[in-house]
């Protein structure tokens, strides 16, 4: 008997944070799929208990970790507030698992496409004076997988995205690499659009090998302006995707 009760408290730890985190999913599900819209206040503790079927302390510690993604906030006497979509932290990979379908907005790819333009080819400029031997075999690496992927778009994409990481960290600027991780996941979910927009990948793939030859003969101008020709690329297929070009930020 002593030892089944041990058996049974070493696992109970483990099934606790399990059921936090699949209610946490559940209303930040819920919240960006609109059940909850921005400006209103989420249901009284009891009620979400009975909702989500699990207890006061698992709602107040799932409610903790949305407002850490900017999801709600709590408001003395008044309770818990969604937030607006522009406080929503929206570089979060669970957040825009969440938002489903409405990751593909306009305003949302616009604005990481906007960002990207900002940064990357001033990190190929950077890098091609600074990336070692090892960082370049890994971007040609990178190329070579996106071209081995053929119709494998998921794998294209992990590879495309591995490119532009690589990219980043090769420019050994310290917020440049620490961008690398923050927006890992909006990167990889704006890759996927423009590669499944794409008619097709190889003009793309060109370019990008074009990029690593740059940056093997340490040409800062040329890497530079071929970061721009990539990213021109995928404003052209996000306007595609989209279906309508003015929707889009693309300068």
């Amino acid at each position: 008997m002593a030892d089944k009760a041990t058996r049974q408290a070493q696992r109970s730890p483990a099934r606790r944070p399990r059921v936090r985190h699949n209610v946490t999913a559940a209303i930040g599900a819920d919240i960006c799929g609109g059940r909850f819209p921005p400006g209103t206040v989420l249901p009284r503790e009891s009620d979400l208990c009975e909702t989500y079927g699990v207890s006061r302390t698992v709602i107040r510690e799932s409610l903790k970790v949305l407002e850490t993604k900017g999801l709600v906030r709590g408001r003395p006497r008044v309770g818990t507030l969604v937030c607006d979509r522009s406080e929503w932290n929206v570089l979060d990979a669970q957040i825009l698992e969440w938002m489903g379908p409405d990751v593909l907005s306009a305003e949302l790819l616009g604005s990481i496409l906007e960002a990207r333009r900002t940064v990357e080819p001033a990190a190929a400029f950077l890098a091609a004076s600074r990336a070692t031997a090892q960082e370049i075999a890994d971007l040609e690496r990178a190329c070579d997988d996106m071209g081995d992927a053929e119709g494998d778009l998921e794998a294209f994409t992990a590879a495309d995205a591995r490119f532009h990481e690589t990219l980043l960290k090769a420019s050994h600027n310290k917020v440049f690499h620490q961008l690398s991780s923050i927006i890992h996941a909006a990167l990889s979910y704006a890759l996927h659009a423009s590669n499944r927009a794409a008619v097709k990948r190889d003009e793309a793939l060109d370019v990008h090998r074009e990029l690593v030859d740059a940056l093997r003969l340490r040409d800062g101008a040329r890497a530079e302006t071929c970061s721009r020709h990539i990213l021109d690329l995928a404003a052209r297929d996000l306007s595609r995707l989209m279906g309508d070009a003015g929707d889009l930020k693309t300068n």
